[in-house]
């Protein structure tokens, strides 16, 4: 066999790519939809626009599949979240600088959240899909904690806040947000973050009213 031969799984070429996402974002939703024993490659191809032997070519079963749209989502999310909390200077910049990408990530991939909950829920075990899913928020949570630690050094935090605890108010309010993009309508998500970034920055309520 030529070295040069495409393996079986990866098509080569731009087009090859753009099909492979198409079938993860249909994967995507039709675990969100349906869960994940009732999602059969039968319908993630009629959902991507092909047939069941076309997908093969790329997969070669539902657990591959499955893997693969979970790493895609892995491999992207936190390095995004990263980098935006990095090209950002201030605190309150990069805080809202991870809403804003927490926000785009969910434009991106519009099922990720009820995709993750469905194989929270029955998931094989040997797949360990939990498990990463568990991984990835507390690589998550590490982003939050060095823009609070930051936050501590520059003197910002509250009077009698630690680093601790406002790492982990603002690590439940982005946990919070992405379980709700499972359960809202996508304008209603976004609107909620709208709502938490001026919640962080103080600007929700009118507190002259309070007075």
């Amino acid at each position: 066999m030529s070295s040069t031969q495409p393996v079986r799984g990866r098509p080569v070429g731009s087009r090859g790519e753009d099909t492979r996402r198409r079938i993860i974002a249909a994967t995507m939703r039709c675990v969100a939809e349906v869960g994940y024993s009732r999602a059969t490659i039968r319908e993630i191809a009629r959902v991507a626009q092909m047939t069941s032997g076309s997908l093969y070519h790329y997969f070669p079963n539902k657990s591959d599949l499955i893997k693969a749209a979970f790493v895609e989502l892995a491999e992207i999310s936190v390095p995004r979240l990263a980098t935006a909390a990095d090209q950002a200077s201030g605190v309150l910049d990069k805080l809202m600088a991870v809403f804003d990408e927490g926000d785009q990530l969910m434009r991106d991939y519009p099922h990720a959240s009820a995709f993750d909950r469905a194989l929270r829920a029955e998931s094989p075990a040997n797949l360990h899909l939990v498990e990463d899913s568990d991984a990835i928020f507390t690589s998550f949570r590490e982003v939050i904690v060095g823009i609070i630690e930051q936050a501590d050094r520059e003197g910002a935090l509250g009077v009698g806040t630690d680093v601790e605890s406002a790492a982990n108010a603002v690590y439940a309010l982005m946990q919070g947000l992405y379980d709700h993009a499972a359960a809202v309508p996508p304008d209603q998500y976004h609107a909620t973050v709208r709502a938490s970034k001026l919640l962080i920055g103080g600007a929700l309520f009118d507190y002259a009213k309070f007075a």
